[in-house]
Order: structure tokens, then sequence, then C-alpha cells
């Protein structure tokens, strides 16, 4: 395991400053008071919202967080589960729109954080039982994204993961070079939902897991290149969620030098634009996975599999 000391510190302070920079900008992440479920801009805030509930419930999962950083968490996932009505206006869009999967996959970071809404629970239960939910036409990746939303939500959809594993791209391990920037971010979320964010190491496949352990590095190495740290950090999650964990320090330092002193970490070279509202759309994803990378590297050179019980919270 390439995992030291170092790593676990500058892993901390990353992810420490990461997830202060989004609780700090929160207020970014408003929906209207007048959105409907058929959010007509879903990518403004609903979105990012998702994405920054993920983040908090993963700090809350971790059994290595601190105090203040599971304070912060829930502060997070607090103003995220009030944008959403409390549950009430992901139940509505998954009602309204039966075949959309987002709203099952926005609610899964809620239930990982120990939020749970009883009307989305019983809308789940029936819509998992429907064919035309189960035979919906997405990428296979996708497909293990709501194969992992419903194994946390505790709904049964009868997933083969094997099969789903290996229909993705980097379940043929295929020849490394022919990689792209699309299929890279197709690569990493193959491994995020199939190992739920590190929580299942070992699902991964042996031979999978042997690949990425002899690729990552080189990908890596390849996107840091040319700036593009978005992709970089999520490559270095994936390192983390390996069964022996691939924690380069000095990968740790390239994504800690990058980041900026109020915990801004940029998506890629191109200069940080100045007005705050753009600063927040521009990077905030980045933001995201530096939390999960932190939070999950850190878990992981600890010792564990980066999952707790997280709390419970107001439901």
């Amino acid at each position: 395991m390439t995992a030291t000391a170092p790593v676990t510190a500058l892993a901390h302070q990353v992810a420490v400053r990461a997830l202060g920079w989004l609780h700090t900008h929160r207020g970014y992440d408003s929906l209207a008071e007048d959105v409907t479920a058929d959010l007509t801009e879903p990518d403004s805030a609903y979105k990012p919202l998702g994405e920054t509930a993920l983040a908090a419930s993963l700090v809350l999962r971790s059994s290595a967080a601190g105090g203040t950083e599971v304070r912060t968490a829930r502060g997070l996932l607090d103003h995220a589960w009030e944008q959403f009505r409390h549950g009430d206006l992901l139940y509505e869009r998954q009602l309204r729109h039966t075949l959309m999967s987002d709203p099952m996959e926005t609610y899964a970071h809620f239930v990982r954080g120990g939020y749970r809404h009883p009307g989305m629970e019983r809308l789940l239960r029936h819509t998992a039982r429907l064919r035309s939910v189960r035979a919906a036409e997405v990428y296979p990746n996708r497909k293990l994204a709501v194969a992992n939303a419903a194994r946390l939500t505790g709904v049964d959809f009868g997933t083969d993961w094997a099969e789903l594993t290996r229909a993705t791209w980097l379940g043929a391990t295929p020849e490394p070079w022919a990689i792209s920037w699309m299929t890279g971010y197709n690569v990493t979320h193959t491994v995020f939902h199939v190992t739920d964010w590190g929580a299942r190491p070992g699902d991964l496949p042996p031979d999978v897991t042997e690949y990425l352990a002899r690729w990552l590095p080189v990908w890596i190495d390849i996107w840091a290149e040319v700036a593009q740290w978005d992709l970089v950090a999520e490559l270095m999650i994936v390192g983390a969620c390996l069964e022996d964990p691939l924690c380069d320090p000095e990968h740790w330092r390239m994504l800690a030098e990058i980041q900026h002193p109020d915990g801004l970490v940029p998506r890629d070279g191109d200069p940080v634009a100045e007005d705050p509202a753009q600063r927040y759309g521009d990077h905030q994803h980045t933001a995201v996975v530096a939390v999960a990378a932190g939070t999950i590297a850190v878990s992981r050179t600890l010792g564990g599999s980066s999952a707790a019980s997280a709390a419970p919270g107001a439901a």
C-alpha cells in the first residue's frame, strides 16, 4: 500500500479546507422559492446541491472525521435537506418522472447521512418493481450508480453486480492508452459505485483491481501534466478505493499545492475568476471531489474501509 503519514496529513488538510470552502459558500446552492419538481434548469442548483450532499455524507460516514468536520458536514447536509424541502421535492420529482433516477440517487446521499423520507421510501419500493424502470436504457456505469443508490436506500433492483461491472469500459480491462477524458470519468464512476466510495473495496474484481493499480499512476500523471485537476482528484479517489489503497504522497503534495488558501480547488489550469458566484460555479464540483478524495484517503490510510455509521439527522 502506497500510504504513509504524509498522505494522511495532506489528504486531511485538502479535505478540511475544501469542506470549509463549500460551507462558507453554501448560499450559492439555493433553489428558487418557486422551483417545481420539473426543474427547468437542473444543473443550476439542484445538481450541485446533490454533489455537496454526497461530500458531506462521506465525511459523516467516516470514522476518522473530527468533531469540527462532522459539524461542518452536518451543516452542509442540513442546508441541502432544507433546500429539498426535507425530501418533499425529491419525492415529487420521482413521482412525476418515473424513469428518472436522479431523485433516488440524490436521496441516497441523505440516507447515508441518516435522513429518511417515508413517502420516498414507499415510492421507491413501488417503482423498483416496475419493468419500465428496470429496463431503462443507460450507460453501464450509470446503471451502477442507480444500483448503488438502490442498495443504499434498501430497494431491491435484483442487481447482478458482476455482470454490470463487466459491461463497463473498465470492466473489459482495455488497452490503457485508449482512455479519453470522458472515458476517464466513466472509469472513476464505475469504481465509485461498485465500492460505494471506498466502503466496499473488495467488491472490485481482482483483475480490475490489478489493472487499476498498474495504470492509475500513469493516468494521474497524464492529466496532471495538462492541469485537469478535477479528473486528477477523481482518479485519486479511485486509488483510495482499491483493496490495497494507492495513495501517492507526491500526488497529494501536488493537490495541496494547487489548492487556494481559502480552500478552493481549481478544476483546471485556466485563470480563476474574481467574481465570487462564478468562482463557486466553476469550482464547486472540484471542491466536492477534493473532500471525497481526502476523506476516503484518510480513512483508508488509517486502516479503515472509509465507512462507519453516520449519526442520524432530522427526518
